[in-house]
């Protein structure tokens, strides 16, 4: 029988399949890398254009937020424009307010009540004057009330003086005049 030696050709079968192996084992590197790359690449793209999205988001946020600061402006504006106006009107609606007092006055006034003083300040009538008898000032209170241009009339004092003539008592009132806004408060707080 012959003798065959194997070991030199077992270890070039043990070198290749080494070799395989190394091979097989790179390929698998090769494409778990591959892999891994480009499920890294595909989530990198994902979070790139949620970036750009939000991005985008906060530059339109901005452009809305000076939108909304003009808007505040020209409310604000606006209003100055209205409380304009307002007094305008009420300084065109006050104009004839004194000779329309005077006017209510001769309406409301009965006979038997003398007028010595009227002083307005603000909305407010102060009149200074004498009465005959209590009944009229009553009745004067009444036509204050259901006057179309007077309303909360109050009467701060009746005074009878014994030097003076018996018949005659003092008194002071005030009346207020609707519709009138104090314009000093007015043009303090809305126009410049």
């Amino acid at each position: 029988m012959a003798y065959i030696n194997l070991l030199p050709w077992r270890e070039e079968a043990e070198k290749t399949k080494q070799r395989e192996y190394f091979t097989v084992l790179a390929a698998v590197g090769l494409v778990a890398f591959a892999i891994v790359f480009s499920v890294n690449q595909f989530y990198q793209v994902r979070i790139d254009g949620q970036n750009s999205r939000n991005q985008f988001l906060k530059n339109e946020i901005q452009i809305l937020d000076l939108r909304i600061a003009e808007i505040q402006s020209l409310k604000e504006k606006k209003k100055e424009l209205e409380k304009r106006t307002s007094v305008v009107e009420q300084l065109q609606r006050s104009r004839n307010v004194g000779t329309q007092v005077l006017d209510e006055i001769a309406k409301v006034v009965p006979n038997g009540i003398y007028l010595i003083r009227l002083e307005k300040q603000d909305n407010t009538l102060n009149i200074t004057g004498k009465s005959e008898s209590n009944n009229h000032l009553a009745n004067m209170i009444r036509e204050i009330e259901n006057s179309d241009l007077f309303e909360d009339a109050i009467l701060e004092s009746i005074t009878s003086n014994d030097a003076q003539s018996k018949l005659l008592s003092d008194f002071k009132m005030r009346v207020r005049i609707k519709g009138l806004i104090n314009l000093n408060t007015s043009t303090e707080q809305g126009a410049p």
